[in-house]
C-alpha cells in the first residue's frame, strides 16, 4: 500500500466513523472501525471522541497486536478485528457499533431471523447472536469469528453489531442495515405479532439475487 493510499483510507476511516458516530450508533465513544492493510489493518484508537479524530490519530496494528505506526492506543476491541480478517480473506473492512436497536436485541441475546428479506442482505439467512465474551478478549474474538461465519453481520450478546464488507461503506451500509431490521423486527414483539419467516429456499433466493445486483458490502 503506497503512502497515498494509506493516507486515503486513514481519511475513508474517519469519515466511516464520524458517520457512524452522527447516526448515533457509538454512544460513549463505543464501537470503532478498521481496514485490512497489506500488513494487518488500520483502527481507530481507544477513547478518543470522533468528533475529534483525525486520520493521523489512527493506529496500523499488525495482526499479532503489534503497533507499526501510532501514537495513540488502538481499539481495545482489535483483537476480533484481527481475528475476522485472518479467518475472513474476503473482509476488507469492519465496522463496531453499539447502535441502540440491535444492542436491545444482543442484549437479549436474541438473534435476527429472516422476517423480512433484507436480512439476506447481511450475508445469511438469518443473523446471528454470538455468545457473550468480555470486551477486548480472545474469547470475544473466537465467538465473533464463529457467528459470522457465512455471515457479513452478527450480534454480539450483551454488546453490539459487527458488520464485515469488501470496503467501508459496504461494511458501514451492513451496520445500518442491522440496526434498521433490529428496529423493525423489536416493532413487531412490542406490538404482540409473531413475525412471518422467510423459509430458506426463499432466502436463498434472494441471496442469489443480492450476488447478481452488485456487490452487497
Amino acid at each position: 500500500m503506497t503512502k497515498q493510499d494509506q493516507e486515503s483510507v486513514r481519511a475513508h476511516i474517519v469519515r466511516v466513523a464520524q458517520a457512524m458516530d452522527e447516526a448515533g450508533f457509538c454512544p460513549s465513544k463505543s464501537g470503532n472501525v478498521s481496514a485490512r492493510t497489506d500488513a494487518g489493518m488500520i483502527i481507530t484508537p481507544s477513547g478518543l471522541p470522533y468528533k475529534a479524530t483525525t486520520p493521523a490519530d489512527l493506529v496500523e496494528i499488525g495482526f499479532d497486536g503489534v503497533v507499526r505506526a501510532g501514537k495513540l492506543r488502538p481499539s481495545s476491541e482489535w483483537p476480533f478485528h484481527a481475528a475476522i480478517y485472518e479467518a475472513r480473506p474476503d473482509a476488507k473492512a469492519i465496522v463496531h457499533t453499539h447502535s441502540p436497536k440491535a444492542t436491545a436485541l444482543a442484549c437479549a441475546r436474541r438473534g435476527i431471523p429472516a422476517f423480512h428479506y433484507m436480512v439476506a442482505y447481511c450475508g445469511g439467512k438469518d443473523i446471528r447472536c454470538a455468545d457473550y465474551a468480555t470486551f477486548g478478549t480472545d474469547d470475544l474474538a473466537r465467538n465473533a469469528v464463529a457467528g459470522l461465519e457465512g455471515r457479513k453481520a452478527v450480534l454480539l450478546a450483551n454488546h453490539g453489531v459487527i458488520a464485515l464488507g469488501a470496503t467501508l461503506d459496504g461494511a458501514y451500509a451492513i451496520a445500518a442495515e442491522v440496526e434498521n431490521l433490529a428496529g423493525q423486527y423489536l416493532a413487531l414483539l412490542a406490538a404482540g405479532l409473531e413475525p412471518v419467516v422467510l423459509d430458506d429456499a426463499e432466502m436463498a433466493r434472494v441471496g442469489e439475487k443480492f450476488a447478481g445486483y452488485g456487490k452487497v458490502g
